[in-house]
């Protein structure tokens, strides 16, 4: 995370929501050899305490046994080069905006038998999103795919102890120098970004 405290006063319940949305990231353990990643998606408990999410049996995480191990869910979101010619003043460097949220917590392998339901909720999920399109359901799968398909994943949690955050949004520069960035960041086709920038996330007034 970004040591400026600027970038770091956006509250865990704003953290949250952004991951929650996201629903895809990056997990990272120790390795005997060092660390190890995954690319995973996931869902996050409204509660923000737990993420389900599940691994290919073969990947080196899922070889490290059923756990339970450090681990850390890293989910990012828009990003982007800042010009220094944006800002309209003077002595300014080049930057990278970004958003970025760290869920620190305990990875453990869930029983088989628990698979099924946490696929199910997944797919609920975001196929939820792309309503009105009819939902898929793993009920449309030939039983015996998808019995084949189940026994090559196995299920995980993470139960979530630390929740970090950095929404790095020029929140350290002159409102009229932010919105000069924004603007050249949407010009440049980073129009997310540049709606953040444009409506900083609330803080917890200690920045």
């Amino acid at each position: 995370m970004h040591p400026n405290p600027a970038y770091r006063q956006t509250p865990d319940e704003i953290s949250l929501a952004f991951a929650r949305g996201r629903g895809f990231g990056v997990l990272a353990v120790n390795g005997p050899d060092g660390p190890l990643l995954s690319h995973v998606p996931f869902l996050l408990s409204e509660d923000g305490r737990r993420a389900e999410l599940h691994l290919v049996r073969s990947t080196a995480i899922a070889r490290l046994g059923a756990g339970p191990v450090p681990a850390v869910l890293a989910v990012t979101g828009p990003e982007g080069y800042v010009s220094p010619d944006w800002y309209g003043i003077p002595d300014q460097v080049p930057t990278w905006n970004y958003v970025a949220v760290h869920l620190h917590g305990r990875l453990e392998r869930c029983p088989q038998a628990a698979l099924r339901g946490m696929l199910d909720r997944l797919s609920d999920a975001f196929e939820a999103r792309l309503a009105p399109k009819p939902a898929w359901t793993s009920a449309k799968m030939p039983a015996e795919a998808m019995a084949r398909m189940m026994r090559q994943i196995l299920p995980y949690r993470l139960e979530i102890a630390e929740i970090e955050s950095t929404w790095k949004l020029g929140q350290n520069k002159p409102e009229a120098a932010r919105l000069g960035a924004a603007d050249g960041l949407a010009a440049a086709g980073a129009a997310q970004l540049a709606a953040l920038m444009r409506q900083p996330p609330e803080t917890d007034g200690q920045g």
